[in-house]
């Protein structure tokens, strides 16, 4: 065993009180170092002397390192050291003294040497960018990453750097956790569940399953997404991300053990690797969608209730998208009772049911039967990916390797709704105070009916409004996005006379009719032929004609003989965003109707045409008193008929306040992105600049709905602005985009024109 004579040469250079710390520490440092690791701890503490920056940082050092080594291997102590000793010209000894001092903290919370590589090079990014924010940072480090994963702490430490980058003392309230904007952040980085808090159940976990462990490591793929990288397993490691949060009211520590126990499942039925050469990206996806379900069967065979564990994370959709068939094919063959209708996932499940899954060729089979299937939908690997956040990226169906196991080892309570029956209810004291921040609330299961047959609900309930919604604000000045900085909340629109709607309608009758017929011809629906081409369905008879007279006259036949019948459906959803702010109380020039009579009557002219064709619809309107008041009013939904109550609200609608367009559309696209639709069009009638009480700078809320529509624009929405200010062109092109605009300087050809303007945008 060594000891301290060994390295006398070393510690030579070491004063008395130094000498009496290592004596000390000397005991532990043996259990956890091996002569190189010692060795590479006193040229460390050696080297910290020499900067001349106090005797404390080297006690500090020879304190800590040996902790640091216990935690996470004493490869890191060299790497340490020498980030330390890059911090000598640039910050104060005092500063280095606090990020040794603190470095067990972050070896303890992240918990893989590599997550603490990354954390020293983000101290040495922060302390070229805010080094007056590296020490208070460092006094609330433990605050910090028992919230957060590396990820979320350097983007919680980027945003205060970029921020306050020429404040100093809002810099320093910002690490120090003082300041609003800091606890915003905060909060909006914050993951669920962290894996550094639950890696020992999840062992012991795997341990009672399976009779053997697993090594497991955190992935910090969140660095600058929070929505991290999905599991994988690679170099006998199952690697889960470093957080999750609750998943659709599924708590996050499920989502680890579902994760958890699928890679396992993995490793344990997987044996030899399968064959990827000259496999196309969609052939591998269904490979690997198919490898998923057999392995999941194997060890549901073994564990029954795995299977709901799993069951728990699958949610089909029927949005039409490839990553949703993948869907509904996954949960078909994960619950065989599960009741579907779709021919692929019933296949599947038919196909799989009588399989051998001993062996894992079965799948590229299996796999490849459904990829010739798919062949002729449209794929996109990055887009088309499975909705169930438990199942791995499938790596190591393809870099499969033998793993040998023993050189791998070298705040207030929320909100609760109960259902009761019906003798509860009326047997229970009505609390007649109560709000709606009520900590229960009871609901019948069935309707309570009076004598006359009609529901109390009916009588005297009302619909309920959606909680505030926060949504982030650029502000241009410092380039970034301040968080949950606009409150959206969502009012019930009030009620008017359907009557006005309806005389309007018969008012306009002809024009509606032209614009149905209008809508009608753009589109043709049904089925079209595809021809000219090399690869189709059937053959086309004239081009196959025409290619045998070519080849009697000696010519070269055009090789393109096929054809393909394809079903053409008008697939749209349209969301109009009214503005409905004070201005539009003001008269139209000549005229005694007001800009928001216009609009009215433009709207509903332009619902009714949709409505006649079919196609989905939406109208909203918003206005704004402030970033914490942002009204957004909801006058039909897309799931809702046009009928008597939207024609009642439109007839209600009112103007007031200004306009927050930025936080309306972000509103708006979040409705509009839960609609499944090939073409989605959000619509905004506008008759002046976004502004706001709070906002004087003309150009900050520009920026920021400029910053919204290409936030809207990359959920695959098309925005396009309608505006009725003669003046528009000096701002809207810069929010909406140079071909995404019309300025309408006759206002009241508006009913007119808004039907033709969305005839042409859904051509």
């Amino acid at each position: 065993m060594a000891t301290l004579a060994d390295f006398a040469e070393l510690t030579a250079e070491l004063d008395e009180a130094q000498h009496a710390i290592l004596d000390q520490c000397w005991p532990d440092a043996i259990r956890v170092l091996s002569p190189r690791g010692l060795d590479n701890w006193l040229k460390g503490a050696v080297a910290l002397g020499h900067m001349g920056r106090g005797d404390h940082i080297v006690r500090t050092w020879i304190e800590v390192a040996p902790t640091l080594a216990r935690d996470l291997g004493e490869d890191v102590i060299p790497d340490f050291a020498q980030t330390l000793l890059g911090f000598a010209s640039r910050t104060s000894g005092a500063v280095i003294e606090r990020v040794i001092a603190t470095a067990p903290v972050a070896s303890r919370r992240l918990s893989d040497p590599d997550l603490f590589r990354a954390y020293l090079q983000l101290l040495n990014q922060l302390l070229a960018q805010a080094p007056r924010g590296l020490r208070p940072m460092l006094e609330h480090l433990e605050e910090l990453l028992d919230v957060l994963t590396l990820g979320g702490l350097r983007r919680w430490a980027n945003w205060g750097a970029q921020a306050h980058r020429t404040d100093f003392e809002e810099l320093t309230r910002y690490f120090g956790l003082e300041s609003a904007e800091s606890q915003a952040v905060l909060q909006k980085e914050r993951k669920g569940t962290l894996f550094v808090d639950i890696h020992r159940r999840i062992g012991m976990y795997l341990r009672a399953l399976w009779g053997r462990d697993f090594l497991m490591r955190p992935t910090a793929g969140d660095f600058e997404s929070r929505e991290g990288v999905r599991p994988f397993i690679a170099d006998w490691f199952l690697h889960l991300p470093d957080a999750y949060d609750d998943w659709r009211g599924v708590p996050g520590l499920d989502l680890y053990r579902a994760a958890a126990a699928h890679a396992a499942a993995h490793v344990v039925a997987t044996t030899a690797a399968i064959p990827g050469d000259g496999l196309n990206a969609l052939q591998q996806a269904c490979i690997g969608l198919i490898e998923d379900a057999r392995v999941e069967t194997l060890a549901i065979a073994r564990f029954p209730r795995l299977r709901d564990l799993w069951r728990r994370f699958h949610a089909p959709t029927d949005d039409g998208s490839m990553g949703a068939q993948f869907d509904r094919i996954a949960l078909a063959l994960l619950a065989p009772d599960w009741p579907t209708e779709d021919p692929l996932a019933l296949w599947a499940r038919e196909r799989i049911a009588g399989a051998e899954l001993s062996d894992s060729s079965m799948s590229r089979d299996l796999g490849l039967e459904l990829a010739h299937r798919l062949r002729d939908r449209p794929y996109s690997a990055y887009r088309d990916v499975q909705g169930a956040p438990y199942r791995d990226d499938n790596r190591y169906v393809w870099e499969f390797e033998e793993i040998d196991w023993d050189k791998g080892f070298a705040q207030a309570p929320e909100q609760v709704r109960k259902y009761v029956s019906l003798m509860e209810m009326v047997n229970e004291v009505e609390v007649e105070t109560a709000g709606e921040d009520a900590q229960e609330i009871w609901v019948a299961e069935n309707e309570l009916f009076d004598d006359n047959g009609i529901s109390f609900n009916e009588k005297e309930g009302k619909e309920p409004v959606a909680p505030p919604v926060f949504y982030d604000e650029f502000d241009y000045q410092i380039q970034m996005a301040r968080p949950a900085w606009a409150t959206v909340l969502e009012k019930r629109p009030r009620l008017g006379d359907p009557a006005e709607i309806d005389a309007i309608l018969t008012e306009n009758r002809k024009l509606t009719q032209r614009m149905r017929h209008l809508l009608d011809a753009m589109q043709p629906q049904g089925v079209q032929r595809i021809r000219k081409l090399e690869d189709g369905d059937e053959l086309d008879i004239n081009a196959a004609l025409q290619a045998m007279v070519d080849i009697r006259m000696g010519q070269q036949p055009d090789p393109r003989v096929m054809m393909r019948s394809v079903r053409k459906v008008r697939d749209i959803a349209v969301m109009t965003l009214l503005d409905l702010s004070e201005s539009t109380n003001d008269k139209v020039a000549g005229q005694d109707q007001t800009v928001l009579d216009l609009t009215r009557a433009a709207t509903v002219l332009l619902s009714e045409a949709i409505h006649k064709v079919g196609d989905a619809f939406a109208l909203h309107g918003f206005c704004s008193d402030g970033r914490h008041n942002v009204f957004y009013l909801r006058y039909k939904d897309f799931d809702q008929p046009w009928g008597d109550l939207p024609k009642a609200r439109l007839a209600g609608m009112e103007g007031r306040l200004s306009t927050r367009m930025g936080a309306a559309i972000r509103h708006a696209g979040a409705h509009l992105n839960r609609v499944a639709a090939n073409k989605k069009l959000m619509l905004v009638i506008t008759d002046g600049a976004p502004a706001d009480i709070d906002a004087r700078d003309p150009q900050y809320l520009r920026q920021d709905a400029r910053a919204a529509v290409q936030e809207v624009a990359r959920m695959g929405v098309i925005p396009f602005c309608l505006t009725l200010d003669p003046r528009a062109d000096q701002y809207v092109a810069q929010i909406f985009g140079q071909r995404n605009y019309l300025v309408l300087e006759n206002v009241e050809r508006l009913p007119e024109r808004l039907p033709m303007l969305y005839a042409g945008l859904t051509r």
